[in-house]
């Protein structure tokens, strides 16, 4: 009788609190990006990226905030450790609420510019697009509080 409660615990840790982790190729991330109907905010990042950690509060804040926007973390890790169980537990050790796709694509440069052709492969990396209208904003590094307002603005007029 005492592994029920242990295993129900592990149940909810392991499946409630986040959204499950999606493995995907550029051209699934690309046709998520021409489907949304939303403003999408697009985070490239990695768990051994300091910078992307430090902002990922950010990013978490506007997806709980604002229904209105879509937040996508596009998760880099794969080139390095094709391990997705890794993004998996950091997942849960940050508690992440936001989206995550596992980029499961090699050669970064042969298809960043086929994100963003302003986009040079630094990490962080954070694109804004009006999904109706196709207007962009690219930030590349750290973001600044209320930066991501800013950039939702200014695709949005």
């Amino acid at each position: 009788m005492k592994l029920l409660p242990i295993t129900l615990a592990f149940f909810v840790s392991s499946c409630c609190m986040g959204q499950s982790i999606e493995s995907v190729k550029l051209e699934s991330l690309q046709k998520r990006i021409k489907s949304s109907d939303k403003i999408l905010v697009i985070n490239f990042w990695a768990t051994w990226c300091a910078p992307c950690i430090k902002e990922l509060p950010l990013l978490e804040k506007l997806n709980q905030d604002n229904a209105g926007v879509e937040v996508l973390l596009v998760s880099m890790d794969y080139d390095l450790d094709p391990d997705i169980e890794k993004v998996k537990r950091f997942q849960a050790r940050k508690k992440l609420q936001s989206k995550i796709l596992f980029l499961t694509e090699t050669d970064p440069n042969a298809w960043i510019d086929k994100i963003d052709k302003r986009w040079t492969g630094a990490l962080p990396a954070t694109l804004v697009i009006n999904t109706e209208t196709n207007a962009r904003e690219l930030v590349q590094g750290e973001l600044k509080d209320g930066q991501l307002e800013t950039l939702i603005k200014k695709v949005t007029n």
